[in-house]
């Protein structure tokens, strides 16, 4: 790392590969020339050129669909911000890997791999209301550790969360990159009720007063009222944008996340798509924002990365429309 342990990432940011202008161009072909009314697939049409685009292979292949989950916990719950207790988040990473989870039977349905990451849990990050959640160090070095979620190979990456009252904490980092009080942008979440909904809103507003013009930096924002998970979630986006590795966003948390690198660079996301739309109100508000359109939207507010593991399976016929059907030869 450098002196500074963002201007890594900065660097990166501003550097980021493009499409495979050729690649998506074959696929195009490809569709053209099959027994079908044109674009009849709609969007499955859509999620072929995409894979093709940014995998750079054409046909795309999924070989190695991967869902990874980032846990972290927050000190910001000591202020009643969740109907669940802080060992909630253990508890959940203990039953994924047990196998009992719902993304579990998610991933053996669709054929995927997953990996599960426990992100310090027994040390919550800061109270956002009254100190940063992350020194910048701390945030570089989370970064740097989501980025190794893709070491092992990876050809298509589905993200995901767990963690005790993230949905104020995304709620924070989408008021601090976008605007807006507390009251904008918290919801519901696991099941909290108006008295709660309004500790979550009061929370964000005092990160925010707190916070100030430092929030105008999104990587300042993603330490100052993120989490480890988020922050993770930034680096595991960016390294496969880096390797050619298509993703799935799951959920408000893995988008609140991923906004930072679209506030750093609008085409950092690119290489993204919106898995699914929970029922959380931030989660619509943000995915307009992006530019994001949802591929399912089926209520799905589990976390987990349930969404974007269901998701998966859409994204797998794509790519194998676009190699196994039949192409007509016309004379």
């Amino acid at each position: 790392m450098t002196a500074k342990p963002f201007d890594d990432f900065r660097t990166l940011l501003a550097t980021l590969p493009t499409a495979d202008v050729a690649a998506e161009t074959r696929i195009r072909t490809l569709f053209a020339k099959t027994d079908k009314p044109k674009a009849s697939l709609g969007r499955i049409e859509d999620i072929a050129i995409w894979l093709a685009a940014w995998s750079g292979r054409a046909p795309p292949a999924i070989n190695r669909p991967l869902v990874a989950i980032f846990a972290g916990n927050h000190g910001a719950v000591r202020h009643a911000i969740s109907p669940r207790p802080v060992s909630a988040t253990a508890n959940a990473v203990e039953l994924c890997a047990a196998g009992g989870a719902a993304i579990n039977q998610v991933c053996i349905a669709n054929d995927l791999g997953l990996k599960v990451f426990d992100l310090a849990l027994d040390i919550p990050t800061g109270d956002i209301t009254e100190e940063a959640a992350l020194d910048e160090r701390g945030c570089a070095a989370t970064m740097a550790f989501g980025m190794e979620a893709v070491a092992g190979g990876a050809d298509l990456l589905c993200l995901g969360d767990l963690g005790v009252g993230n949905s104020t904490i995304a709620a924070a980092l989408c008021a601090a990159l976008f605007g807006g009080k507390g009251a904008d942008w918290v919801g519901p979440g696991s099941g909290a009720d108006a008295a709660m909904v309004a500790r979550k809103a009061d929370a964000v507003d005092r990160a925010l007063a707190l916070h100030g013009s430092s929030l105008d930096d999104p990587l300042e924002a993603l330490r100052r009222v993120g989490g480890r998970e988020l922050a993770a979630i930034c680096g595991a986006i960016l390294a496969a944008r880096m390797q050619k590795i298509p993703v799935l966003l799951d959920g408000f948390v893995s988008t609140a996340a991923a906004s930072v690198l679209h506030r750093a660079n609008p085409g950092a996301l690119d290489h993204c798509l919106l898995a699914s739309l929970s029922p959380e109100p931030g989660h619509a508000k943000i995915a307009e924002r992006l530019g994001l359109e949802p591929l399912l939207d089926l209520g799905v507010s589990h976390g987990e990365g349930v969404g974007a593991g269901l998701a998966a399976g859409l994204v797998k016929a794509a790519a194998l429309t676009s190699s196994g059907m039949a192409v007509v030869v016309r004379n």
